[in-house]
């Protein structure tokens, strides 16, 4: 139990159903949809739209979407890979030609295929109550009538103000007289609004064809972009083999490749081998952060060595994740000293995203995340639809012989990750959490708070994290500054992080009492709310 002298907020306890999602009004409105009669997978793209309007620097209809799905609580988890991919015209040889050696963040052909809208509209079909039309009926509101700026969401607006300004169609939609909005600030956002209506009114078609992808087509074609309509119109998601892994007593659910699921598996898979949790450990401690951040290091040298679109690259997930690969790769470890395995990341930072779960009284759970990579994406903005168009190509690499390498058609390694916890046979807490690279770290963070240390939901997400990224190890505030003396001492680069460490929202499964327990992080301006 937390102690209630100090700030914090408890769990939500909740019997019938219950969201949690990264802004209030998101979380309102899968509450509604769920009371009105919709099911967990109604609520979560009702939910998706809402945020892809409010929370426009982290999400967006331009953006890519992965979803875990348990129905009836059932362990048999549904995964749906809903990413885009390259135009068919980006021929690795057309960027060496051009001496590039890497697919920057701000280029035009950083803007993959947006796969968010066809995943909502083939989920919505194949597992939900209601359809699009009603589905979208909140984001519409929002987007017309307006919404006032929620506290984190100024917060990350404000830092891509040179970035929306460099686009008129961007600046002309999310600047107010050139700034940013401030906290409190109404903004309306009627283009958007017009595009949602297309899809409510003829689904998936009414984004990959006709006047939207036109509209997205020809603007970054004339941005020197290499898009074309049939890159739009041959988009299809697809219902992909969930990939796991066992911790403790429980199961660890992730989307396969090309997203970086497997990345928290390994991790898992290393820690296995060390025994946390013990009598008398501190979860703040230096030991913890020091096993779990090692293994980080070498499960992130493994994925951007191998993750990769398996539709042109094999990835041996089941060799990854073995037991032998596992025991050789924690034997690197040393309990009093830290790895040096240089600059152990090559793919662009800072990125943004969206996390949602929804649990309904069926028991269905849902695991959800949408995204436009880095804050509003591309910041190229299709200018008769409203639509920002996503980075993810930043991710591809431009070396022939690389897995990861862009291609035509191909879809990039994606950090994008929700996660579906099992145990005994059925679904106990699907989660997630946010922050691009530092993904598999929380949820393997959250989780071993919630195993290993006892803790809920809500303070499981609560507690400080720190992550290594490039030869840095960046710790929040609340990490004690014994832990930090003691990791310094083992040769980690530890520095303050700048800004808090991705954000994140649970529920747990209380199977015996018939209750769902919900937290959501207070890193972003979001809640858990039940009824």
């Amino acid at each position: 139990m937390r102690d209630f002298h100090q700030p914090g907020r408890s769990a939500i306890y909740a019997s019938d159903g219950a969201a949690a999602t990264s802004h209030p009004l998101a979380t309102a409105a899968a509450l509604e949809c769920l009371k009105a009669g919709g099911n967990a997978i109604d609520a979560a793209i009702t939910a998706s739209a809402v945020l892809a309007v409010v929370e426009p620097a982290m999400t967006g209809i331009g953006g890519d979407c992965f979803v875990l799905l348990s129905k009836g609580g059932s362990d048999d988890i549904i995964a749906y890979n809903g990413n885009g991919a390259a135009p068919l015209k980006a021929e690795p040889g057309y960027f060496q030609e051009r001496g590039l050696t890497e697919i920057a963040p701000d280029s035009v052909h950083a803007v993959t295929i947006p796969g968010a809208i066809e995943a909502w509209c083939r989920l919505a079909a194949d597992h939900g109550t209601y359809g699009i039309d009603r589905l979208l009926r909140p984001a519409i509101h929002y987007a017309e009538a307006g919404f006032p700026v929620a506290p984190r969401v100024a917060h990350d607006w404000v830092q891509e103000e040179e970035k929306l300004r460099r686009d008129p169609a961007a600046a002309a939609s999310y600047l107010i007289g050139g700034q940013a909005p401030k906290i409190g600030d109404k903004v309306r956002l009627p283009l958007l609004a017009r595009t949602l209506r297309e899809i409510a009114t003829k689904g998936a078609a009414g984004f990959y064809q006709g006047w939207v992808a036109e509209d997205m087509a020809s603007a970054m074609a004339a941005q020197g972009g290499l898009h074309t309509l049939e890159d739009f119109a041959r988009h299809k998601g697809d219902y992909v083999k969930p990939i796991s892994t066992t911790y403790q007593d429980v199961k660890l659910w992730e989307c396969p490749p090309p997203g970086q699921g497997l990345t928290a598996l390994q991790m898992l898979r290393i820690l296995t081998e060390f025994g946390l949790g013990k009598a008398g450990s501190d979860p703040l401690g230096a030991d913890r952060f020091h096993l779990q951040l090692e293994a980080a290091k070498l499960a992130y040298r493994e994925r951007n060595a191998h993750i990769a679109d398996p539709a042109f690259a094999k990835v041996s997930v089941d060799g990854l994740l073995s037991d032998s690969h596992a025991k050789a790769l924690a034997g690197l470890i040393r309990a009093d000293k830290a790895l040096d395995l240089g600059a152990v990341g090559q793919f662009p930072k800072h990125p943004d995203t969206i996390y949602l779960t929804v649990v309904d009284r069926d028991r269905n759970a849902v695991s959800f995340i949408n995204s436009v990579y880095y804050g509003f994406g591309s910041g190229r903005m299709a200018p008769k639809s409203g639509i920002l168009m996503q980075n993810r190509g930043a991710c591809f690499v431009i070396d022939p012989k690389h897995p990861n390498c862009i291609g035509p058609g191909k879809r990039s390694m994606h950090t994008i990750i929700p996660a579906m916890v099992t145990k005994g046979g059925k679904a106990v807490m699907p989660y997630g959490v946010m922050g691009g690279d530092y993904q598999p770290v929380g949820q393997v963070h959250v989780l071993g708070n919630m195993l290993d240390y006892g803790m809920d939901p809500q303070a499981a997400l609560d507690a400080p994290r720190a992550f290594y990224d490039e030869g840095t190890l960046w710790v929040e505030a609340g990490v004690p500054q014994k832990t930090v003396a003691a990791l310094s001492a083992r040769g980690h680069n530890v520095q303050p992080a700048v800004d808090p460490l991705g954000g994140g929202q649970a529920i747990w499964i209380d199977w015996q009492r018939g209750v769902l327990i919900a937290g959501s992080d207070p890193r972003k301006d979001g809640c858990a709310m039940g009824y």
